[in-house]
């Protein structure tokens, strides 16, 4: 795609009508702001960070939520919390090139599938809402928990959908984060849960549901060939303009190609790095080279 054609659709992200759809090769540059180390944000480096940097069982390796699941089979859920907790919410990483430009936007509405905080960190002094998907969670019909950012902190309780303030910037992070609390979703357990509710129209709130129609997508460092993140996507962009968005995906595989056909959603063959370079952001970051990670789930 043509450099003049990539600043369209940063122009359609700067003005509200294309929504930014993060997935983890938007981290590819984030490390260890003491080891260096990259961020684990796909499935293979999940699972490695999980157990110790070892590979687990290839049945287990298929994708983290299997791996997640016979943690939490094994030792307990309290242990695949602690180390979600232990990685986003209490490790020092560099800030990806992506949320830095990002920040000079602030979308109206973003959705990141990822569990770290830098999006969160982005709004730090900017009023928002924040959404963030639960699973089987007793005492309530619904598959999210939302809290109010008033500039400074989010509030101490959670907030109803009837009372949001609409006009503020909508933060959706389906899998969870460990800010303002950590809740995830992680395990097979998990995704089975959130996702049934999710095509039942019990995980987006009502005011999101009315603000995504005719939104489209713009789908970066996320690749199309999990099942898992497929169906996720395709209940989030439900309702969705045309074409329903594009994804940045070098080198698409037959698969990705038919699912992105059969959704609306037009492949550019580019990454990151191409992104950033035609916002101008590439060269001010001085970022690493970007490759586009495969779905982390």
């Amino acid at each position: 795609m043509s450099a003049t054609s990539l600043q369209e659709l940063i122009a359609g992200i700067e003005s509200g009508n294309i929504v930014p759809y993060l997935g983890p090769g938007v981290l590819a540059d984030a490390v260890n702001a003491e080891t260096g180390e990259p961020i684990p944000a796909d499935s293979d480096s999940l699972i490695l960070a999980m157990n110790n940097g070892k590979p687990m069982a290839p049945r287990l390796m298929y994708e983290f939520p299997r791996a997640a699941m016979d943690v939490e089979l094994k030792r307990g859920r309290p242990a695949l919390q602690r180390f979600l907790d232990t990685t986003y919410g209490q490790t020092a990483w560099t800030r990806a090139a992506l949320h830095d430009w990002l920040a000079t936007i602030k979308p109206p509405y973003t959705i990141d599938i990822n569990r770290d905080t830098q999006l969160q960190e982005s709004y730090a002094e900017t009023p928002h809402t924040l959404i963030r998907g639960i699973a089987r969670v007793g005492g309530t019909d619904y598959r999210f928990r939302i809290h109010s950012h008033d500039g400074e902190n989010y509030s101490p309780a959670e907030i109803d959908q009837t009372e949001v303030n609409t006009s503020l910037p909508i933060l959706f992070k389906p899998m969870g984060s460990p800010l303002p609390d950590s809740t995830y979703i992680a395990s097979d357990a998990d995704y089975v849960d959130y996702i049934t509710e999710l095509m039942g129209g019990f995980a987006i709130p009502d005011f999101v549901k009315q603000y995504r129609m005719e939104k489209q997508y713009l789908f970066i460092g996320l690749r199309m060939t999990r099942d898992t993140e497929r169906m996720v996507l395709s209940d989030f962009i439900y309702a969705a303009g045309s074409p329903a968005g594009w994804a940045l995906i070098p080198d698409p595989t037959d698969k990705e190609k038919r699912f992105c056909r059969k959704m609306g959603i037009e492949i550019i063959e580019a990454d990151v790095e191409e992104l950033l370079a035609a916002a101008g952001h590439l060269a001010e970051a001085g970022v690493r080279e970007i490759s586009g990670a495969d779905v982390g789930c």
